[in-house]
C-alpha cells in the first residue's frame, strides 16, 4: 500500500535510532512545528531532500515513464 511521507521519516528515524525532536533540530526547526508537520504530512520535495540529508539518505521523487523508462 501507500505509505505516507510521515511514516517513511518514522521507519527511518526508528532505523538511525534518532528521534523526531533531533531530526527537527538538525534540519533547523523546533520539534513542536516539526510535530505538526508530521501530522499534516504535507512537505515540500526540498524540505524532504533536507529531511533526507539529515537521516545520510537521498530523497528520489521523481516520475518514470513506464514506456521509456526515463525519469523526470
Amino acid at each position: 500500500g501507500f505509505m505516507t511521507a510521515a511514516q517513511k521519516i518514522r521507519m527511518v528515524l526508528a532505523v538511525r535510532r534518532m528521534s523526531e525532536a533531533e531530526l527537527a533540530r538538525n534540519i533547523g526547526t523546533t520539534p513542536s512545528a516539526f510535530n505538526q508537520r508530521m501530522k499534516t504530512d504535507k512537505f515540500s520535495s526540498e524540505e524532504l531532500e533536507r529531511i533526507a540529508a539529515a537521516l545520510n539518505c537521498t530523497y528520489k521523487a521523481e516520475f518514470v515513464l513506464n514506456d521509456t523508462g526515463e525519469s523526470i
